[in-house]
């Protein structure tokens, strides 16, 4: 799902567990070289930028393409696209050959069986040696290639750094300092927080568990247990008060520093826009997330969107050539300059990175190794019932000791799982 410059920080994991088709997809498909190639993209608040970049594609396929138009569909990124997707994936007649989908949801429909499996056409593909195998992940089930990553999100700590100079503070390269840093801003200034985090930002919390050598599947593990006490042991009066913070979602985070409320955030590239509109604009910098061993770079979520070929469609050559175009290296660049989208392409984003120094702690972020939630549709149940950010939030307001509400959690992801 869409997570630059669209207010859906973490890639907004809103797939609903009831979304997969109750019946089988329909099967079928052909290969036409001709017609209409029909083709759904997310929508945006701002569309203009991004409808501009697909029209030039669209010019180039079909001026390559004898006797093929390209139809483009603008869907919503809401809850209700699960309903389109759904209908699509047993109605031929009402799908796109073509659909945009984020990689958060490619677990649910990768079990509706909707999409085509492009494992031998991805292998063909000269530019897929392009594509990190972090990323590439975020594209894959059972080792079955569903979609072409077509841009990431990726987060990093931004800091002020009128706060930082005027404390005499030096960006955080451990876990350790960052905590330090956050509570000498908190004394010096009550009136702001040290590092804005919230008790409902998964995607906040889940780098300091990563790096601790924990993960969404064993919650419960002295690993896992140390990581979620070092994010929410900043879930306090001394930083950001839970009264406050436990309730703040990833999107309520990036606000608070935009606003001049937080000297630190763990912000998205894609949030540069929404600080550059706020009274932060022109006081940050930003640095990796630090991870518990100086110098060392905590793993972020690889949030972003896939490319698709619907598995019924009947242009299936023609489909996966638009792909190849839309999401090659020079729409990938044209993308990154009309919306931000961060471009899976290594070599798109190096050549990006050299004119634009913003990108390069995001660009060594992904260098470091990204990570990504599970790939099984038990994510989505996880998700729904708010497991982490229930979690975070009772160890946050003293209703549960981490052993407590870890333990919950873990029970509660081995439901999702099927697991006793």
């Amino acid at each position: 799902m869409k997570i630059l410059n669209v207010a859906v920080a973490g890639v907004a994991l809103l797939a609903l567990a009831a979304c997969a088709p109750s019946t089988a997809p329909a099967t079928g498909g052909g290969d036409e070289k001709s017609g209409t190639l029909r083709v759904w993209l997310f929508d945006e608040p701002n569309r203009a930028p991004k409808e501009k970049v697909v029209g030039e594609a669209i010019k180039e396929f079909t001026s390559a393409n004898a006797g093929v138009k390209v139809e483009v569909t603008y869907i919503p990124t809401t809850p209700a696209r699960h309903e389109r997707f759904k209908g699509a994936f047993n109605d031929p007649a009402s799908a796109p050959d073509v659909a945009e989908y984020g990689n958060t949801d490619l677990a649910e429909y990768a079990a509706a069986g909707g999409f085509a499996d492009l494992s031998a056409d991805f292998a063909n593909w000269p530019d897929a040696k392009d594509v990190g195998t972090d990323l590439l992940g975020s594209a894959t089930v059972d080792g079955k290639v569903y979609g072409l990553p077509w841009y990431i999100g990726i987060r990093a700590l931004y800091y002020r750094t009128d706060v930082f100079e005027e404390l005499d503070l030096k960006p955080p390269t451990t876990v350790k300092a960052l905590t330090e840093a956050a509570r000498a801003i908190r004394k010096a200034k009550p009136d702001l927080y040290g590092v804005a985090v919230g008790g409902e930002y998964t995607f906040g919390a889940l780098p300091f568990v990563w790096d601790a050598g924990g993960d969404v599947e064993s919650l419960d593990s002295e690993a896992s247990r140390k990581g979620v006490k070092a994010y929410t042991d900043l879930l306090a009066d001394d930083n950001c008060p839970p009264q406050a913070c436990a309730s703040l979602t990833g999107g309520k985070t990036v606000e608070l520093f935009a606003s001049g409320k937080a000297a630190m955030g763990i912000l998205g590239n894609f949030s540069r826009s929404a600080v550059d509109a706020g009274a932060a604009a022109g006081k940050y910098a930003v640095v990796p997330l630090p991870g518990t061993k100086e110098g060392s770079v905590a793993p972020a979520f690889s949030g972003g969107n896939n490319l698709g070929v619907m598995k019924n469609s009947g242009h299936r050559s023609l489909a996966f050539k638009f792909l190849q175009l839309l999401g090659g290296k020079a729409y990938q660049a044209k993308m990154y300059q009309a919306m931000g989208n961060l471009p899976t392409l290594t070599s798109a984003r190096d050549e990006i990175a050299a004119s634009d120094p913003f990108l390069k702690p995001f660009l060594e972020t992904v260098a470091a190794g990204t990570r990504f939630v599970p790939i099984d549709p038990a994510w989505v149940k996880i998700d729904n019932q708010k497991v982490i950010p229930t979690m975070l939030q009772k160890i946050a307001t003293g209703q549960s000791t981490v052993e407590q509400a870890t333990e919950e959690a873990a029970t509660a992801v081995k439901a999702a799982f099927g697991r006793s």
